[in-house]
């Protein structure tokens, strides 16, 4: 799966958590996150960082890819806000949103790959 910025593909290396099951694991377990990937939690209005090892960026969007709220360097044992509009979180690397230039109000889609 893809995530596009104005037509800009910021990374082709993003998975998809549709199932209650994925949303509950998330990124638990996981050493790290590489650069460049993403978990996008779907759906998704609010998140936490207990038992994590590492901090994460997340991008609350609505259903229209709309930015609503961005959380830079969440650190493990955290929670964020509840997020009502939100439908999706992006979960990427500590220090992605300020690689991307993320800013809320920026609409991000998150799209399958055209070769899947």
């Amino acid at each position: 799966m893809k995530i596009m910025k104005n037509h800009t593909i910021l990374t082709h290396n993003a998975v998809r958590a549709r199932t209650v099951w994925a949303r509950l694991k998330g990124l638990l377990g996981r050493p790290a996150l590489s650069p460049n990937e993403a978990l996008v939690l779907s759906p998704c209005s609010s998140i936490h960082t207990f038992f994590m090892r590492f901090p994460i960026d997340a991008i609350f969007i609505d259903s229209c890819g709309k930015v609503l709220h961005l959380y830079s360097h969440l650190k493990p044992n955290r929670m964020s806000g509840l997020h009502w509009r939100a439908k999706e979180v992006i979960e990427v690397p500590s220090g992605t949103i300020e690689q991307w230039k993320v800013q809320v109000g920026d609409i991000l889609k998150c799209e399958e790959d055209d070769n899947v």
